[in-house]
């Protein structure tokens, strides 16, 4: 999608935006939106092959990253500030919403759920927070999820990490204010990726429909929903909003 033909947002032009688990679904078109919007795009990715491919194709930064090493995170970020300088906009999306049963759950994989999920988000908002305080203001968008609201199955630990995200994202809201910094959380409802199509066919291809019936819009949301979302956002359109939820879900949480 080319998202510079729809809304313009000058304000983002020469921003330098940070994407983490940006090299495919939702958070490749986040890349794609804030570069279309002439922002200083670095990506965040363990999927080396396709963040360097993308990063070739748009011109950005992409720098090898495993989220859970919170030191190699921490280094991603001093780079991108020798780089690019420092973080205007930072979109915390990396995670994985891979199914498992209470049964199932060891303190290990919980533990790394919640690495995957959770903790990395809080530390990124650490490294940039330095930057943002020197210029005074900055946009931190974290990517929430509908499944905590709807209280799906088989999902226990990434409900968990969503809805600390939800929680979080307020508290920092009240706390960073006062130096000029908003922070907000994307909600994405059943967003169409790759991945979600390949998931689904293997749990329940019926779901994939059953989503839309659920729906009060009659149609499969994609990932470029939720980029027009995060543009709002970043941008100074949305300079009065802080410490809110951004449901992008065409009404699936209304049921």
């Amino acid at each position: 999608m080319n998202y510079s033909n729809h809304v313009r947002y000058h304000s983002i032009a020469d921003k330098v935006a940070v994407i983490t688990g940006g090299a495919s679904g939702i958070g490749e078109e986040l890349v794609r939106a804030f570069v279309s919007q002439g922002a200083k795009v670095a990506l965040l990715d363990f999927d080396k092959t396709a963040g360097e491919a993308l990063a070739r194709e748009l011109n950005c930064l992409f720098l090898f990253c495993d989220v859970t090493n919170l030191d190699l995170l921490k280094t991603c970020f001093a780079t991108i500030e020798q780089q690019l300088g420092s973080v205007d906009i930072l979109v915390n999306n990396a995670g994985s919403d891979d199914h498992h049963k209470i049964e199932d759950l060891t303190e290990e994989y919980f533990d790394n759920r919640i690495n995957i999920n959770l903790r990395h988000q809080l530390f990124a908002i650490q490294a940039v927070l330095p930057g943002m305080e020197r210029k005074g203001s900055g946009s931190i968008i974290n990517m929430g999820s509908i499944n905590w609201m709807r209280g799906r199955p088989g999902r226990v630990c990434y409900s968990l990490s969503k809805a600390a995200i939800h929680g979080f994202t307020r508290t920092l809201a009240q706390e960073l204010g006062a130096r000029g910094i908003r922070v907000n959380s994307l909600v994405p409802g059943a967003i169409r990726t790759p991945k979600q199509d390949a998931m689904w066919a293997k749990l329940d291809p019926a779901a994939v429909n059953q989503f839309v019936e659920l729906q009060a819009l009659k149609f499969r949301l994609d990932g470029s929903h939720c980029a027009r979302m995060a543009l709002f956002l970043g941008s100074e359109e949305s300079c009065g909003c802080t410490g809110q939820d951004f449901i992008v879900d065409a009404g699936l949480t209304l049921n």
